[in-house]
């Protein structure tokens, strides 16, 4: 561990910068200019990769798994080049799982260098976990377009076979078709299967597993098929598949079956409730689609199922973000009902309100790509990170305009930091070309905030928000909105 000799050694200005190091629970290494680790401080020893006698006076990059050795040499190639301070990130590979740090390296006026090492391991599963929202949502998306698009039904499930494999991660699946004369249930369309085990299913409502779920209205789950042997009489075939966890899902359309949705997978699944609302989720796409070509082949459908799905969707989104920063948390609805109330008062119409509500909702989803070393600070942030937590709006667009769904929602995540005279961001709009949602958000989002207890200080009484809100008139805020905002708040005082 670092000694009293190390510090007696360095000049005052890095002693300095030592001891504000020793106040954080970060690993850090002091490393020469080929990465030879010469000390090192770990607030935990937990976050060690290995044992200090197998690392010290080594290679940093030869101590650390090959792919991170290379990023590491990489990085002190450019050092030695002349960059005084670089970013990175990587991951190890622990007994609880793969966890993921953010590296700076600095280099000391002496020629040695500091590497800070943090574990971001929360912030990138929030992050992978509204990356794979973002995949479900494009998903709900497709399945949409071919319902629209096709009039044929058996593109459209397997563009929903395709889907439920891939954004669920299991190996096959098939729809059951039910046919009310009959009362059959019959193969309609299956993916990932290595035979044809299926493609010649005809099931009694309450046969097997499948008949069962359309029976009992109620998702079926088998977590071992081995261990049921005659669960399967419909096809010599199936258990040359080497299944062994399995799913059914009845198709429930208007209140009526109308098919099964089974899921097969060639070892155990750990499905946690996400997943299974998921899986109910598409399932209830699917259960559409047939309904859509059986009864209303001719007839343009309603979108509100698909709709409800996004803004489930985005609801998460919003509710991740907030539990990554515990002191804004709830601070997304919040915003999102007075933004939306106050936008109605202004007389914007029905469809323009559900843009405003998305983007609300969807504000601050640009602060997904923050480090937590950034969001999270306690204190004033420096110039160079707040060059970084600018660029928040912009990673919104980046995330959502793929999204075309979400393009009119826009606007809101963009440009809500302009302000009336200009000197806001990121495009320094100023006046009436600022978009008028960013223009109704800023007061709201302003005014939540300053009403909002922080760590740092309590939050301010109504009528202390109100004035400063009047005293930003023409500054930051548009003269237009802060009065019927003013007349709607007074109602609640």
């Amino acid at each position: 561990m670092i000694t009293e000799i190390s510090l007696q050694n360095m000049p005052d200005a890095n002693q300095q910068l030592w001891a504000i190091f020793q106040a954080f629970d970060d690993l850090l290494f002091i490393l020469d200019s080929d990465g030879t680790i010469l000390d090192f401080k770990a607030g935990s020893m937990t976050n060690l990769y290995t044992s200090p006698d197998k690392f010290m006076l080594r290679r940093i990059q030869d101590v650390m798994p090959a792919d991170v050795g290379a990023k590491i040499e990489d990085v002190l190639s450019r050092h030695r080049a002349g960059s005084r301070v670089t970013f990175f990130e990587y991951s190890l590979k622990s007994q609880i799982g793969k966890r993921w740090f953010e590296s700076r390296l600095v280099t000391l006026t002496n020629g040695q260098l500091i590497m800070l090492v943090r574990d971001i391991s929360r912030h990138k599963t929030s992050e992978e976990t509204i990356m794979r929202q973002f995949g479900q949502l494009a998903a709900l998306r497709s399945i949409d377009l071919a319902i629209t698009s096709e009039s044929d039904l058996q593109p459209v499930l397997s563009t929903i076979l395709d889907h439920v494999r891939v954004q669920l991660n299991v190996d096959a699946a098939c729809i059951l078709l039910f046919d009310p004369q009959t009362q059959l249930l019959e193969f309609a369309a299956d993916a990932g299967f290595t035979t044809q085990a299926l493609q010649y299913t005809r099931l009694q409502v309450g046969e097997e597993y499948a008949g069962k779920a359309v029976l009992e209205r109620s998702v079926l789950y088998i977590d071992n098929l081995i261990s049921h042997p005659a669960a399967f009489q419909r096809s010599p075939f199936l258990m040359q598949e080497g299944f062994i966890a399995y799913y059914a899902v009845p198709l429930i359309a208007r209140g009526q079956p109308v098919g099964v949705l089974e899921i097969f997978h060639r070892s155990r699944l750990e499905a946690d409730r996400d997943w299974q609302n998921y899986m109910e989720t598409l399932a209830g796409q699917a259960a559409i689609a047939i309904d859509n070509a059986m009864l209303f082949k001719h007839l343009q459908r309603s979108n509100a199922e698909l709709v409800l799905a996004y803004d489930k969707v985005i609801e998460g989104w919003s509710r991740a973000l907030d539990l990554r920063n515990k002191e804004t948390e709830e601070h997304s609805r919040r915003v999102t009902e007075l933004t939306v109330r106050l936008a109605e008062r202004m007389g914007i119409g029905r469809t323009e309100l559900t843009h405003i509500h998305r983007g609300a909702m969807l504000h601050d989803i640009g602060k997904v790509a923050i480090p937590d070393s950034i969001l999270l600070k306690p204190g004033p942030l420096t110039d160079e990170e707040w060059t970084i937590m600018r660029r928040h709006p912009l990673i919104a667009v980046e995330l959502l305009a793929p999204i075309e769904h979400l393009a009119p929602a826009l606007d809101i995540p963009r440009s809500h930091h302009e302000k009336w005279n200009g000197e806001g961001y990121p495009d320094r709009l100023a006046g009436k070309d600022i978009p008028l949602a960013a223009r109704i958000f800023a007061v709201v989002d302003v005014f939540d905030a300053l009403t909002s207890n922080r760590p740092y200080r309590p939050g301010w009484p109504m009528e202390k928000a109100i004035q400063y809100i009047k005293e930003q008139i023409g500054i930051h805020f548009d003269p237009h909105v802060v009065p019927v905002f003013i007349d709607m708040m007074s109602g609640q005082a």
